[in-house]
């Protein structure tokens, strides 16, 4: 957890009175034995009574104190450990937002959910449990050890027996079960996205009748969680029976001792009593230290998960530039390049041309042909491996991403709404986006006249990924969210699929009327780029044919093809 500390720095009090209050509260906790060997050498032996009630209202007063140094301790162990919790899990949530698109693909959706959830809630744990037991409970074992030092000397060597044996012991189970609450954890990764898998392919699996073979698998991966879990938990489980059963030995050697001490006077009822009491709280403290060794051990291998992503830097580093929508020229490609990481032979490989602004770029291709991969270079989600990518008239990489993104509009391929009501997903944006610019938006994305059939019009609240609504509505929708930000520049990366003929004509129509808007249009038919102003032909990540449509149908032999199929 040592490369999380920085996210306790601003609960350092807490850090310092929480253990302070837990310490007051054992040492109230080690003063009761020695009252209790006062009452029953000098109240009990003598007759005293009201020397009994004296010192039972001494223990009522020690036990009330004890309560309120704990609970105010576990007040103080809470705040701390719920603001560190909050505080490291915005900050890998704000990490993940500057993680490049290169990261978050070697990193997964579902081991980074993992890790903000149950990673950080297992950290957190591990914080409050250190501040509630780290200090009472070694407190606890060397205090009892020194005051049965003061009673009886030799009777004290026997703890010093037991305590190298226990500590072998938490050792050993701590060394065995870090490396397994690691897999765990990883299992836990691979469990959350076969659920993600799942869930977002439900239609599919339902329509192929695979329920079948989908929960088989899922119930392997749980399976294999399970024996792991099992596997940690056995040894785990060792630990609180042997230690139980070493302090229990203990206690036996010191009663059959000290018995012995008390018959020869050496030691009085009270003070065997007394011993018999610290042995005891030795016994529990070494159970609590056990299990709080436990709760480190997760803490510690879920801590390493989440600095894992913390120290994950971008792989593309930001700019310092502004862009100029104004400039002539909106995109140039000179002899780019690009594969993806691990994926063997290049996805794009020495693509050139240039758009002027106002312009339509149409991009055309069969399936993993590089489409996508090439409007995802003009946005900025990956840098090209080889090659200049120019947007605006310079280098894409030495803009502010953020600027870049405010004046480029991307409609990804697949529609995305987020919950919440229609004009929320619309602010996206532009957060100041009033309601004659939203309605310019889906009048020119041909989605004004539903949106105006929904019973609350704008208001109108999307279920999780707007599964409220169409295919089609829904596309229409993230066209109309990327149009309220005015762009310079328009992607929409094969956003029209889910759309009929008259709508596409419609819309891509209203769009040409946007002058100055430079367009980039990813498309299965050939008939929705006819009219771009270039149009680029792709075949396994090279550019075999670029130019009108009517030139293409002349010099392009895959273009044609393409184009007479979706005629016919």
């Amino acid at each position: 957890m040592q490369k999380l500390l920085r996210f306790l720095k601003p609960y350092v009090p807490y850090l310092i009175f929480g253990p302070l209050f837990k310490l007051l509260e054992a040492v109230f906790e080690l003063i009761v034995p020695v009252v209790m060997a006062r009452i029953i050498d000098n109240g009990i032996g003598g007759s005293n009574v009201p020397y009994i009630w004296k010192m039972c209202g001494l223990i009522v007063v020690l036990g009330i104190c004890g309560l309120g140094f704990a609970l105010t301790c576990q007040y103080l162990a809470a705040r701390c450990a719920f603001g560190y919790g909050t505080d490291v899990r915005a900050a890998v949530f704000r990490h993940i937002q500057t993680l490049s698109q290169t990261e978050l693909d070697k990193l997964g959706s579902s081991t980074l959910i993992n890790r903000i959830t149950n990673d950080v809630a297992a950290s957190q744990t591990g914080v409050n449990m250190f501040i509630r037991l780290a200090s009472r409970a070694p407190f606890l074992v060397v205090g009892a050890i020194a005051m049965s030092l003061l009673i009886d000397w030799q009777l004290s060597l026997i703890f010093l027996v037991i305590a190298p044996i226990v500590g072998i012991l938490l050792y050993f189970v701590m060394h065995r079960t870090i490396p397994m609450y690691s897999a765990n954890q990883k299992r836990l990764d691979r469990i959350a996205r076969r659920t993600g898998e799942n869930l977002d392919g439900v239609r599919v699996i339902r329509a192929f009748a695979r329920q079948k073979e989908e929960n088989a698998r899922f119930a392997e991966e749980c399976a294999g969680l399970e024996r792991s879990m099992l596997a940690a938990g056995r040894i785990s489980a060792v630990l609180n029976p042997l230690t139980f059963l070493i302090m229990n030995l203990g206690i036996v050697a010191v009663l059959w001792f000290g018995g012995i001490h008390v018959d020869t006077g050496r030691l009085s009822q009270g003070d065997l009593t007394a011993f018999a009491n610290y042995m005891t709280q030795i016994l529990l403290a070494m159970v609590q230290l056990a299990n709080l060794i436990q709760i480190l051990t997760k803490a510690q291998a879920s801590s390493l998960r989440i600095a894992e992503v913390l120290e994950t830097q971008s792989s593309m580093q930001d700019g310092t530039e502004t862009p100029d929508p104004a400039a002539e020229e909106a995109i140039c490609f000179e002899h780019v390049t690009f594969g993806y990481a691990d994926a063997g032979d290049p996805a794009l490989e020495d693509i050139s041309f240039t758009l002027r602004k106002g312009q339509t770029l149409g991009l055309i291709g069969g399936t993993g042909s590089g489409k996508s991969t090439l409007a995802s270079l003009i946005s900025r989600s990956y840098d090209p491996t080889a090659g200049t990518v120019r947007v605006f008239g310079r280098d894409v990489r030495s803009y502010r991403s953020s600027a870049l993104h405010r004046c480029i509009g991307v409609v990804p391929q697949k529609a995305v709404l987020l919950s919440g009501t229609i004009a929320e997903n619309l602010r996206m944006a532009d957060a100041d986006a009033d309601e004659a610019a939203m309605r310019e938006a889906i009048e020119t994305a041909q989605a004004a006249e539903f949106v105006d059939a929904l019973q609350y019009g704008l208001n109108t609240h999307l279920v999780q990924g707007g599964r409220n609504l169409s295919g089609g509505q829904k596309q229409r929708l993230t066209i109309a969210r990327a149009l309220t930000g005015k762009p310079a520049m328009l992607i929409l990366d094969d956003s029209m699929s889910a759309l009929d003929y008259a709508t596409d004509a419609a819309l891509r129509k209203a769009l040409a009327e946007r002058k100055g808007m430079t367009t980039v249009v990813i498309s299965q038919r050939a008939t929705s780029l006819m009219h771009a102003d270039l149009i680029l032909v792709l075949e396994d990540g090279k550019c075999v044919g670029q130019g009108t449509h009517a030139e293409l149908l002349e010099t392009c032999g895959v273009y044609r093809e393409i184009y007479e199929t979706s005629v016919k």
